[in-house]
């Protein structure tokens, strides 16, 4: 049985990250809709993060060139691979869910031949999929969310719903940490309520994102007492609309 323990997490909690100038712009933009600013209000909106203008143009043209931006003029906006990942940010924020009926989803690796990288990207997408692999090639969850699976799926799986023997509150609790999850999102709510300098806020929410990225989104039975992903996701969503009446950005969708 593989595990998947949360995303930045350590001993002493959910890892916060010092921001540079690179992670200071694109926090801005993946909150931005639509995610494209002018050179001229980016170094209006950095400067409360400690950010100057040459180390902005300079982190701008590394960017560029990294292909993590792209450049109109004088205008910067999210690559397309970066414009996918504000896309997972913002289901992330709001997930669609529906009543769980106790089916799940399941997904079966039938590909064979695959050398290390195909198979790295395609745990990568099974994950951020929010499906946790119960073994080698089979990857499930409850199907409680409103989406499709991804139709290429089909050309190296075989996708279908299924109602496991096993209790589904302990099989969720073998497939995803759900006790330590909530407990690094009660931290971060924590470090959120105490953070009042601007650059220390948004490496919090900063952490808030990448720890709600990795939240399976389980049913309501499945889950611990408690539940405070609710909260963090209210709480970020707080955070959003205090960053656009402060520094001017357009408010998330």
């Amino acid at each position: 049985m593989r595990t998947h323990p949360p995303a930045e997490q350590s001993g002493a909690g959910p890892v916060t990250r010092p921001l540079s100038a690179r992670s200071v712009v694109l926090s801005l933009l993946l909150g931005a809709h639509p995610p494209r600013l002018p050179v001229r209000e980016l170094v209006r909106l950095v400067e409360p993060f400690g950010v100057g203008g040459s180390t902005l143009r300079a982190a701008l043209s590394r960017m560029v060139a990294a292909g993590d931006l792209r450049r109109t003029d004088a205008v910067y906006g999210l690559s397309d691979r970066l414009l996918d990942r504000q896309r997972r940010q913002d289901e992330a924020l709001r997930p669609r869910t529906r009543a769980w009926d106790g089916d799940w989803e399941m997904v079966v690796i039938t590909a064979t031949g695959r050398g290390p990288a195909e198979r790295a990207e395609l745990r990568s997408r099974l994950t951020a999929l929010r499906l946790a692999e119960l073994r080698e090639g089979v990857w499930l969850r409850p199907a409680n969310l409103v989406r499709t699976l991804p139709g290429e799926l089909s050309e190296v799986a075989l996708t279908c719903t299924a109602r496991p023997d096993e209790p589904a509150a302990g099989l969720a609790a073998r497939l995803w940490p759900t006790v330590a999850w909530a407990a690094d999102a009660r931290t971060l709510l924590d470090r959120a309520a105490a953070a009042s300098h601007p650059a220390d806020r948004l490496t919090v929410y900063a952490a808030v994102v990448r720890h709600l990225l990795t939240d399976p989104v389980l049913p309501a039975p499945l889950l611990p007492a408690g539940r405070p992903g609710d909260d963090l996701r209210a709480a970020y969503a707080g955070y959003q609309r205090e960053l656009a009446a402060s520094v001017g950005l357009p408010a998330g969708a």
